[in-house]
């Protein structure tokens, strides 16, 4: 798995990109990829609003992806890389899904796993925090600010 922190600003960048298509469809701009052997295997923004759907968050459009395009449901070599830090439920199927490594950008101080649920994932995924989180954070607060006007 990759470590080196340029790769990480690397993936969170194209991670960035599929929150920006979220915002331009007006969803909660979250986005996230799946990394697997150096390259992106599967990538997902939230579409909660497009499908009417509460659980279509970024991190699942994109587990689900990377399930269906390595034929695997464990993710033990995978890196999932997420714009804002996932929620509980998010968490979990990353748990499920014995998620190799989980970076993010923005924590989430509401409703993010760490706050509610911090043992939830499983024990051998490892987790890097705060990748690129100043403009992870500033999209997310462009969105809201755009919706309060």
């Amino acid at each position: 798995m990759e470590t080196d922190y340029n790769i990480y600003n690397f993936f969170m960048q194209r991670a960035l990109a599929e929150a920006r298509e979220a915002a331009a469809e007006g969803e909660i701009p979250i986005g996230a990829v799946v990394v697997c052997g150096g390259r992106i295997v599967a990538k997902g923004h939230n579409r909660t609003e497009a499908l009417g759907d509460a659980t279509a968050h970024a991190e699942m459009e994109a587990l689900t992806a990377a399930m269906n395009a390595l034929g695997s449901k464990y993710l033990p070599e995978a890196t999932l890389y997420v714009t804002v830090e996932p929620c509980v439920m998010c968490a979990g199927a990353i748990a499920w899904s014995q998620l190799g490594r989980l970076v993010y950008g923005a924590s989430e101080p509401k409703r993010g796993f760490t706050t509610i649920a911090g043992r939830i994932l499983h024990p051998k995924t490892q987790v890097v925090s705060g990748v690129m989180a100043e403009e992870c954070g500033e999209l997310m607060e462009d969105f809201f600010r755009g919706l309060r006007r």
